[in-house]
């Protein structure tokens, strides 16, 4: 028979599940957040959880070595990943509460302080150049263009952008797209952008319903949709092609979506549902590059008394 707190962690992921509408992934990232926390700690009922118990679970996660990424391992996890096991611990508490069940105040728990993000971000002229970077009139260069317009007039993801088909209606200035947490929001096209796609969609000759497809030179390969790693690579050739010597990814030109909004006036909430961001504060980060550059502005154009 399952423990008290085995019971509760289902009941709490169902309501996640139905009545916070939270997508399946998430779910399942707090089923595997909290079974870390709960088999090391092998308590099974929820006043077992205490200052201490999460004291020592999070020493266990400091400890741990972080992902491999490029065949490199991290010497420890992340601060930003452990926060994730803190923060699913505390969103569990704060369910305990509203159902009246004895357990640790969610206030407790702090998240571990991690250093400001920094954004990596290319200049006006850079971006230019890299939007510039495909221009035959061939297939192969007609939908880089339209990945890198695309990219840069809506904001999007890079999954997001990969799982676009060919049947968007390129004639209204925005479409819907379903992003993370299946959260449906409106996006918009810029002249440049949808000329970009018009064009290369009247030179596509085959059925595949993908938006993006795999361009080779053998006529016997069928069309197949592009996969994220194949369109990261894409803007990687296009930005090494401009001679932009720092790393540029899809989600660079995000970035420079979001703070080229920002620059020229647009408000953070617009931003934020631009970006399809569900807490304002990852929106944030882009003011402080903008208040960077007013202070610039400011510095340059405000006389000294």
């Amino acid at each position: 028979m399952a423990s008290k707190i085995e019971q509760l962690k289902r009941q709490f992921l169902e309501y996640l599940e139905i009545e916070k509408g939270s997508s399946l992934k998430t779910v399942r990232n707090y089923e595997h957040y909290l079974s870390r926390f709960f088999d090391f700690t092998k308590i099974t009922e929820p006043k077992e959880i205490t200052d201490e118990n999460i004291r020592e679970f999070r020493l266990f996660l400091n400890r741990q070595s972080g992902v491999k990424v490029r065949g490199q391992v991290s010497a420890t996890m992340k601060k930003n990943t452990q926060n994730y096991y803190l923060i699913a611990l505390r969103v569990f508490l704060k369910y305990m509460m509203k159902r009246d069940i004895s357990a640790l105040s969610p206030d407790r728990i702090e998240l571990a302080k991690i250093k400001e993000r920094s954004l990596d971000l290319i200049t006006e002229n850079e971006l230019e150049r890299l939007l510039s970077g495909p221009n035959g009139n061939d297939l192969k260069n007609l939908r880089d263009k339209a990945i890198l317009e695309l990219f840069f007039s809506t904001g999007l993801r890079v999954s997001e952008l990969a799982s676009i088909n060919r049947d968007l209606d390129i004639s209204k200035e925005e479409f819907s797209i379903r992003g993370k947490g299946e959260k449906v929001r409106v996006v918009f096209l810029s002249e440049s952008a949808r000329n970009a796609v018009k064009e290369y969609l009247k030179k596509r000759d085959d059925m595949e319903e993908a938006m993006f497809v795999k361009i080779t030179n053998n006529k016997k390969d069928t069309a197949s949709r592009l996969t994220t790693r194949s369109i990261e690579r894409i803007v990687k050739y296009y930005a090494t092609k401009a001679g932009i010597s720092k790393k540029v990814t899809p989600h660079v030109i995000r970035h420079s979506f979001a703070t080229d909004l920002l620059s020229n006036g647009a408000d953070i909430r617009s931003v934020q549902m631009m970006l399809g961001h569900a807490n304002i504060a990852t929106t944030q980060i882009y003011t402080h590059v903008t208040d960077k550059q007013l202070l610039e502005v400011h510095k340059k154009f405000h006389s000294k008394k």
